[in-house]
């Protein structure tokens, strides 16, 4: 290792930096978060740095610097951008032991300053030794996505039980295994969800040694977005990596279904129009068993699971059986697929509302209001609407909405599959059916279509064409 990794408790301690600008401020943001005092020099300083100031009781002194500004400090920062004045702190912090950072020249520095993940009281700090600050940050930033932000109700949740759990264990090997049981089950969901109570009640009846509570499982129904898999939310890929088992739909991407913990069980539940892998009350009897066997259940359904996609139903056995569960949005594919094709839902030029219609109900037919369908002002997306395409567009237009009112077709949206076909109610069906298209599709009908040509910004490689 090129520098040792340290943690240095800085809670009403005094520090030195010198600089009133942009850097010094970020710098001046991070020594204020750990509880630091600061001691800011500099012959002009950000209104940011005196409010830092202000609230830590620090102090402030417009000026250059003094070799004077040192004492009573124990470290410095050097956040200038005149090469003379950095070397002079750098030389003066080290003869007197004081750790000193310059900002950028690490030749200068006794210690550098690492990219951070605060997940306080859980912190993780990345470096790269000086040598590349950039590719530092960019890790830090994956670490992000991969570190929920509630991993620091985690570390308190073990600091409160930390004295009993030692009382409980006499060897170390026993308290690691306990903790990894606690840190990865149950009462770690509960910790993250805010139910404290529920979860403090859990590891108390495993330290009492009761493991009724804890070989309960649980259902995570998660909507796994459109397609894109970077689409995801974060809870959904912490809750897609730690499940058992999971039961997904057809319209879950490939790329959704890699970033699932590769060992869980995989059962297919998908439906397709007339066929079904398995019927929804089987589904949903499916979940209650496998959660009431322990296990912790992934139901993954494309899109987000309450709209179209008969979440509300699935988990009301869940209820009635007391199986806890949670439900994690995902970005519609209204959402998702128009936003790839560059075509706003509402603008204020061309719709002041949007509606999102099933084209097809629980009796298999389009049988909608379509006197209210067919007001202009609106934009209209048709979820599941293919098959019945022809029928939506002749039904608009007897009750009133203009033949030539623009409407486009997305197949497979925001994959790189995506096709974006463009037409109006009276050409549609014809262009679809030269084109051979396949769900899943989204029919938007609207003036705000015409926005598609200059607002599409995503370029798939077609390779279903």
């Amino acid at each position: 290792m090129d520098y040792f990794p340290v943690f240095l408790d800085l809670k009403n301690r005094l520090c030195l930096l010198v600089g009133g600008g942009e850097v010094a401020t970020r710098k001046g943001r991070m020594l204020a978060k750990a509880g630091a005092r600061l001691r800011i020099v500099a012959p002009e300083i950000s209104a940011e740095l005196r409010s830092l100031v202000m609230q830590n009781n620090g102090e402030l002194h417009e000026r250059e610097y003094h070799t004077s500004d040192l004492q009573g400090c124990v470290l410095a920062i050097a956040a200038t951008d005149i090469e003379a004045l950095n070397e002079k702190i750098s030389a003066d912090a080290q003869a007197l032991n004081l750790p000193v950072n310059v900002v950028d020249t690490p030749a200068l520095c006794t210690y550098i300053t690492p990219a951070i993940i605060d997940r306080s009281p859980l912190v993780i700090a990345v470096s790269s030794g000086g040598e590349a600050p950039v590719l530092a940050r960019l890790v830090r930033a994956k670490l992000e996505t991969l570190i929920p932000a509630s991993y620091g109700k985690l570390a308190q949740l073990a600091s409160s039980w930390r004295d009993r759990v030692k009382a409980r264990f006499d060897d170390g090997d026993s308290r690691r295994k306990f903790w990894e049981k606690i840190l990865q089950g149950p009462a770690a969901e509960l910790t993250f969800n805010g139910q404290q109570a529920a979860a403090d009640e859990l590891i108390a009846r495993e330290l009492a040694g009761d493991q009724t509570q804890l070989t309960q499982g649980e259902v995570y129904l998660v909507g796994g977005g459109p397609g894109d898999p970077e689409l995801l939310t974060l809870r959904a890929l912490r809750l897609m990596q730690q499940a058992d088992v999971v039961l997904y739909d057809r319209l879950v991407s490939d790329g959704v279904m890699e970033l699932v913990r590769r060992d869980a069980e995989r059962i297919y539940v998908g439906k397709r129009r007339n066929e079904h892998a398995m019927q929804q009350e089987n589904i949903n009897q499916l979940l209650v068993d496998l959660a009431k066997e322990g296990k912790r259940v992934l139901r993954l359904k494309g899109g987000d699971p309450f709209i179209f996609g008969r979440g509300g139903e699935e988990i009301e056995l869940l209820a009635q059986h007391n199986i806890p569960f949670q439900v994690v949005p995902g970005i519609t594919a209204a959402s998702g697929c128009a936003a790839y094709a560059g075509i706003p839902l509402t603008h204020r030029d061309y719709a002041q509302s949007v509606r999102f219609v099933t084209g097809h109900l629980k009796s298999d037919d389009t049988n909608l209001q379509w006197p209210e369908l067919a007001n202009p002002t609106q934009t209209l997306v048709f979820y599941m609407g293919l098959v019945g395409l022809k029928e939506i567009c002749e039904s608009l237009i007897a009750h009133g909405r203009a033949a030539n009112t623009p409407v486009a077709l997305i197949e497979k949206g925001t994959t790189q599959q995506q096709r974006v076909l463009v037409s109006d109610l009276t050409s549609i069906a014809d262009v679809v059916a030269a084109n051979d298209v396949h769900a899943p599709t989204l029919f938007i009908v609207g003036e705000v279509v015409q926005l598609h040509e200059s607002l599409r910004w995503f370029t798939p490689q077609i390779k279903n064409a």
